[in-house]
């Protein structure tokens, strides 16, 4: 039965969700054109300056490299001086380096820009998610969470062709086309960043928007009582890294980050090889696999508020997903060909509200902090294999199809690894469900300050 309370933490569940989501959705929006828009450059990178495809290649994982070194860092830093300041330090700086990949002139460069331009977005998606377990309650997480992956599925969609039609301005003022692109995309989150700072805040209780009543309500419901919690690291390193089912998720998510970055970053190359030139159709067509994420987010989501079996989920889109790249090589014509692709947008993005709001659950505060980042330390690291994989199998092969055989054998270790995850939650709660056990055995109360 509802209750009094129940109602009002309703209520500012709505508010925030109307007030955060627009200025976290834009920041991730923002962030993902900036990191993936050299796709739409990848040919023009090559004809310009001579940057062949495994040095692409290698330039487009670096960014996720020095992204994941320093992801735990920096969301340790954001506990300490809050989400509204650290978050606009993060869209500024990565904004200007963004604009700065406009001076590309070398394989080189290329590479300190792309490692620069992860060291300075470091730590964004962490914060958001960190964001997500201040504000709201398990119940709601899986919603909210899809809601900001709409961002990313919506910038595919628009940057897509965006960035096609800034790069359509090749010669203009003596630049080429994708300097245009990078000059104008970086401008614009540097905008955002302002934006940030004067509209975000840090926790419910600094919300000038919500009552007294509404904020503790948030908080209250939001920390709940079934995750493990500490105010410092010490003493709980092993509740924030070393339990089976962080190492799990860590290692599913770097599964889908690698073969969603190695056929992302590729994927205009394979539309240009298909016989369409101009810049702005191929990010038409590239925007399409957008519309398709987009459908998975908001689609498995409601899936899970219907039958409540996020694990169950998980597996039917790691299962679908290994289908669609098997299914890759076997199909010859283009059209079939672009449609896998969009097929696996539909699954590879549909089931990261799920698999968050699953990380989520198992941890809380300061743990949260670090945790939630290191799962994304650990799996961002597949942006940085995926792409290189892709390049040199690519380089080596001659071929655009060949990548997809080793794509075929990463996603059938991930389905496997959703059988492993389910076992250690068991195996967890089985322990007791308290802050002192993990997978079963007793491990050091978190320590407190």
């Amino acid at each position: 039965m509802t209750n009094a309370r129940d109602l009002l933490h309703e209520r500012a569940t709505r508010k925030a969700m109307t007030r955060l989501l627009p200025v976290l959705g834009i920041a991730y929006f923002m962030s993902y054109v900036d990191r993936t828009n050299i796709a739409l450059a990848k040919t023009a990178l090559e004809a310009d300056i001579g940057i062949g495809a495994a040095a692409y290649g290698l330039g487009a994982g670096l960014f996720f490299l020095s992204y994941a070194l320093l992801e735990v860092p920096s969301n340790l830093v954001l506990y300490r001086i809050g989400a509204r300041l650290w978050i606009t330090r993060i869209a500024v700086t990565w904004g200007a380096v963004s604009a700065a990949m406009m001076f590309v002139q070398d394989e080189l460069s290329f590479y300190a820009l792309r490692v620069l331009l992860g060291a300075t977005e470091a730590g964004l998606f962490p914060a958001l998610m960190y964001m997500v377990t201040q504000w709201f309650s398990q119940k709601h997480r899986v919603t909210v969470v899809g809601l900001i992956y709409t961002a990313p599925c919506v910038a595919i969609i628009l940057g897509s062709p965006a960035g096609g039609a800034l790069m359509e301005l090749d010669g203009a003022a003596g630049l080429h086309g994708w300097q245009w692109m990078f000059l104008v995309e970086g401008l614009v989150t540097i905008l955002v960043g302002v934006l940030v700072w004067f509209t975000l805040p840090n926790r419910p209780a600094d919300a000038k928007w919500l009552t007294e009543e509404e904020a503790a309500v948030l908080t209250e419901r939001a920390v709940g009582q079934d995750a493990p919690s500490a105010t410092r690291m010490r003493g709980n390193l092993r509740l924030a890294f070393g339990r089976p089912t962080v190492l799990i998720l860590a290692t599913i998510y770097f599964i889908n980050q690698a073969i969603s970055s190695g056929i992302g970053f590729n994927f205009p190359a394979l539309i240009q090889s298909l016989g369409l030139s101009s810049p702005f159709l191929i990010g038409v067509v590239a925007g399409g696999s957008g519309i398709a994420g987009l459908a998975g987010v908001l689609f498995f989501p409601w899936l899970q508020r219907r039958f409540d079996r996020e694990i169950a989920l998980i597996g039917l889109c790691a299962g679908s997903g290994l289908v669609i790249v098997l299914a890759f090589p076997a199909v010859s014509s283009p059209t079939w060909s672009v449609g896998l692709i969009f097929l696996s947008s539909f699954f590879a993005l549909g089931t990261l509200p799920l698999f968050w709001s699953v990380a989520m659950s198992r941890m809380s505060g300061l743990l949260a902090a670090a945790g939630l980042a290191f799962i994304n330390m650990l799996g961002i690291t597949g942006g940085f294999v995926g792409p290189v994989a892709y390049g040199l199998i690519e380089e080596a092969t001659g071929s655009l199809v060949a990548p997809y055989y080793a794509l075929a054998a990463a996603a059938a270790v991930g389905v496997g690894l959703v059988f492993a995850l389910a076992l250690a939650i068991r195996r967890e709660k089985a322990g007791g469900g308290d802050d002192t056990t993990v997978g079963g055995r007793t491990v050091a109360t978190p320590a407190q300050s």
